[in-house]
């Protein structure tokens, strides 16, 4: 009997459950096809071994943070529900039913709704799983050759876990709420409006004012410090107390605004006659103030909860991006390798290990010569050890055996020899040169402490016949400049060599031999995301003449013809290089590898794993925040207008068309819907301004199409909610109208 009446009351409140059992269901949707990203990575053929391992821990436990704000969205919509039918478990305990039978008619309901979601949930989740199998087959550049239906039994138990505790919560909150309300309390609900106090209107626009320029403040903070990710010690203490004060500004700011708005959108509109006395306008306006008095706090939360959704998606997907783009051109030989040397340049370094055990280089060691005989397990500089399960590998190693063509560069600081003076040539310095401030993204790079590195003719030329591209000709008194770290770089070094800035070298003033930075000649070594911040390319003879500082020197070798990818990267897999040692037989390093064997497949499936991954942490949490934010908004919404059918009856009664009366309804809920959504788009835009510009040091950016898709699926959700809580809204206010007829 029990099992009957509670499915009779889900059918009959089904419109009341139905904001419960959309937001349930994409939730469930959402946590099961998120958790099976392993499986699609085994369908697409990704070779996943421990990224599948931490994506999977990663998505695991970010499912239960979720499902934990999932599980306060839902007890937030019960609020809503329960209001609705408080008088009607009132009169089940005055018609005798106990307390603990009205309990059990709402466990029933909640499972029925419950398990309804579930199933539903899980049909649409399957089949988002095996769409989304091509989009991570995309995010991790691979081809999927056979697609076959498949089923997780992990995701499965993960899903119904948290959909369990969901479950448990709601339901303790239900029982609570009948258990501690009286019985007159239950009859008399729906007559009960909640207490509203109106600010005066100077209040309230003193507020919103207060609140724009708290905001306006924080911007131009934020526009003008940055992130501090780039000090060290105090100054780092320092700049991130100065990022908290700007959090707080914007923060302060949006609450503040959201307290003043109904205020300020009264006094706006007063002032306009004509507008405010037409229609319904002035009951609608009386409304919104009312209401946005009441939900000001919630609804500057929701506005910082989209800006953290949007800024998540956006951000993660522009380092995604910048993972990924330009990445051939980026890894321009099979393998590469990277020794910096000691120098008095690095004696803050040093100081740091001791300074003992160190000594300094007199030339260029020649890397590949050091690589000719490379012996296992020996513990002398110069030599390289394999991996534990390398045990089988020769007892010695010549790289001849699989490398064919190579070149090695040398790179210099542009430091004056034997002085520990500012750089000759910097960002800063071209950009005084040109009239200009220096770009504030140099500052999270150590450009300005160590300056352009320089290179020489002879060997950048090896390197792009290497590259197979057209060789460079400087004359005696030419140079160019190459990077290969994204437009902010680049766009500087644009402007000065198309303007014919000239720069002074060892007493030469050389001139630009050309007007732009070639993009696909700018990597001096194996990356994936660019290790070249700014290399200037001059003549051999300047170069010498110079007498710069040894900064590093990097070996760039392809594999023989007759030996394959594979093949290769087997020779150098686990292979360690230890520091080599002073020339002619001395004792002491001279250097430390930095980079020791980098493989171009490598660093392809290092970048594509890390897109994915990033990709996919920043979709799953922006559409979980943005839907939670949506559902929160429509609850609130029907809510108010649950609140105010008196009023909208009261309207009918005195001859308004109900045309009108739905028109103010939605008039309403699209100013709860777009200002937050408005709010939180600002501040995105301004902390991507600073974002993508500080990306733009590691790469050059392209996310408009994979962004402008994400955001439609997103704006698509939270437009939805704002639909269904007009077509549900407009519904409670038709019922509404006609209780009068039968009255």
């Amino acid at each position: 009997m029990l099992c009957k009446l509670a499915w009779g009351n889900v059918r009959r409140a089904g419109r009341d459950y139905l904001v419960y059992l959309l937001t349930l269901t994409l939730g469930v949707a959402v946590f099961y096809a998120f958790n099976t990203v392993s499986m699609q990575a085994d369908l697409a053929g990704i070779p996943m071994e421990g990224l599948s391992e931490l994506l999977g821990e990663a998505l695991g436990d970010l499912t239960y943070f979720l499902a934990a704000i999932m599980g306060f969205l839902m007890v937030y919509a019960n609020n809503f529900i329960m209001k609705r039918r408080k008088k009607e478990f009132g009169l089940y305990q005055v018609l005798g039913m106990t307390r603990g039978r009205v309990a059990l008619i709402m466990a029933l309901e909640t499972a029925i709704v419950s398990g309804a979601a579930l199933v539903l949930g899980l049909l649409l989740g399957v089949g988002v799983s095996w769409v989304m199998t091509f989009f991570t087959a995309s995010m991790f550049k691979a081809q999927i050759s056979t697609f076959h239906f498949f089923f997780s039994l992990d995701a499965l138990r993960l899903t119904v876990s948290c959909l369990v505790t969901i479950f448990v919560v709601t339901l303790a909150f239900n029982l609570r709420v009948v258990a501690r309300t009286r019985l007159i309390g239950l009859m008399s609900a729906s007559r009960q409006n909640e207490q509203v106090k109106m600010r005066k209107a100077w209040v309230s626009v003193a507020l919103f004012a207060a609140g724009a320029a708290l905001v306006g403040v924080a911007y131009a903070r934020l526009l003008h410090d940055g992130f501090p990710i780039d000090l060290v010690g105090d100054e780092l203490d320092q700049g991130m107390t100065q990022f908290e004060i700007t959090t707080g500004m914007v923060t302060a700011g949006t609450i503040m605004l959201f307290f003043g708005l109904s205020g300020a959108l009264l006094a706006l509109v007063q002032r306009l006659r004509a507008v405010y006395w037409r229609g319904l306008n002035m009951f609608t306006l009386r409304q919104l103030a009312a209401k946005v008095n009441t939900v000001s706090l919630s609804m500057g939360v929701i506005s910082m909860i989209l800006f953290l959704a949007i800024t998540s998606v956006t951000c993660g997907m522009s380092v995604a991006s910048v993972m990924s783009e330009n990445l051939e051109i980026n890894n321009p030989a099979d393998v590469s390798s990277t020794y910096t040397y000691n120098s008095a340049v690095l004696s803050g370094f040093f100081e740091k290990l001791g300074g003992d055990g160190f000594a300094f280089a007199r030339g260029p060691l020649d890397i590949y010569d050091n690589l000719r005989g490379i012996k296992l397990d020996d513990g002398s500089y110069g030599m390289a050890e394999k991996s534990a399960d390398k045990a089988s590998a020769p007892e010695e190693l010549d790289a001849r055996q699989v490398l064919g063509d190579h070149v090695q560069i040398d790179q210099y600081y542009s430091i004056p020899p034997n002085t520990m003076d500012a750089p000759e040539v910097s960002p800063s310095a071209l950009s005084r040169q040109l009239g200009i401030e220096t770009p504030a993204a140099f500052g999270y790079t150590n450009s300005e402490t160590f300056g352009l590195y320089v290179a020489s003719e002879s060997q950048y030329n090896a390197l792009l016949s290497l590259r197979g591209l057209p060789q460079v000709s400087l004359g005696e008194d030419g140079y160019l400049i190459t990077c290969d770290m994204g437009e902010t770089a680049s766009d500087l070094y644009d402007r000065f060599m198309s303007e014919g800035q000239t720069l002074t070298i060892a007493g030469h003033e050389l001139r630009p031999v050309a007007s732009k930075v070639d993009a696909k000649a700018g990597a001096l070594g194996n990356s994936a995301m660019g290790s070249n911040p700014g290399t200037v390319i001059v003549p051999d003879a300047v170069l010498a003449e110079a007498n710069y500082t040894l900064a590093f020197s990097t070996l760039l070798a392809n594999y023989r013809q007759d030996v394959t990818t594979k093949q290769g990267d087997d020779f150098f897999d686990g292979l360690v290089l230890t520091t080599l040692g002073e020339q002619d037989g001395g004792d002491l390093p001279c250097g430390y590898w930095s980079q020791t064997i980098v493989r171009r497949s490598e660093m392809y499936e290092q970048s594509n794993s890390m897109r994915g991954f990033i990709s996919y942490l920043a979709i799953y949490i922006g559409f979980v925040l943005v839907v939670a934010c949506a559902a929160i908004l429509t609850i609130q919404q029907l809510s108010g207008v649950a609140d105010s059918t008196r009023s909208y009856r009261v309207l009918s009664e005195l001859g308004c068309e109900t045309s009108e009366i739905r028109h103010s309804v939605l008039a309403q809920q699209a100013v709860f819907f777009v200002f937050p959504l408005a709010v939180g788009v600002a501040h995105s835009s301004v902390a991507l301004h600073v974002i993508i510009d500080l990306v733009k040091v590691m790469g050059n950016i392209s996310i408009g199409g994979t962004v402008g898709l994400t955001c439609a699926v997103f704006l698509a959700a939270y437009g939805g909610y704002f639909v269904l809580t007009y077509v549900m809204g407009a519904g409670i206010v038709r019922d509404a109208i006609r209780v009068r007829k039968s009255e």
